[in-house]
């Protein structure tokens, strides 16, 4: 197989993990679709270093941690989220686990997490939905639903304990503690 046509499908098979690995570093949408382009396009530049017997996501996620980590320096660390090297490769090593979970593509592994977030009761699924899909924070979310601050924080932290736990047994592993 040529490299173009290797290179094709492995972006295929990995670009939505890249994106959703970027976007839980960066909530600026805009700025991931960059990354995530320019990703992929290092990752071409340089295929010639990939060793076809390690697994490609870790190798392409590391390339868009460093280009995460130079967009970080470049816009000042006020407009970023979660973006320091342990929590970066802390989140790798959960998307490592997360490539066990059932399924051929990106998609159809997060099924096992779409299948946790129907567990959550409605106002922890919003809460989550609100402050992860549509990065608004706490006090924002309390607005919208009419809830307390404190309320809102709660429902984030029992949501992710929920998720946290059900993905865990779904995968048969335990992902408990972040980096310190």
């Amino acid at each position: 197989m040529e490299s173009r046509d290797l290179f094709e499908i492995l972006t295929r098979e990995h670009i939505d993990s890249v994106r959703a690995f970027l976007l839980t570093s960066l909530r600026d949408s805009v700025a991931v679709e960059d990354l995530v382009q320019e990703t992929f396009l290092t990752a071409w530049k340089i295929l010639d270093r990939y060793d076809r017997k390690l697994p490609f996501g870790p190798w392409v996620r590391g390339i868009a941690a460093k280009l995460l980590l130079n967009h970080r320096r470049k816009l000042g660390r006020a407009r970023v989220h979660f973006c320091d090297e342990d929590v970066l490769t802390f989140l790798d090593e959960r998307f490592r686990e997360f490539e066990t979970a059932p399924g051929d593509t990106f998609d159809e592994q997060l099924d096992t997490l779409r299948d946790c977030l129907a567990r959550l009761s409605g106002k922890q699924r919003e809460t989550i939905r609100l402050h992860y899909e549509h990065g608004l924070h706490c006090r924002e979310i309390a607005a919208r639903l009419e809830l307390g601050h404190e309320a809102v924080k709660k429902h984030l932290q029992r949501g992710r304990a929920v998720l946290q736990r059900c993905v865990a047994a779904k995968l048969g592993s335990i992902v408990v503690e972040g980096p310190a």
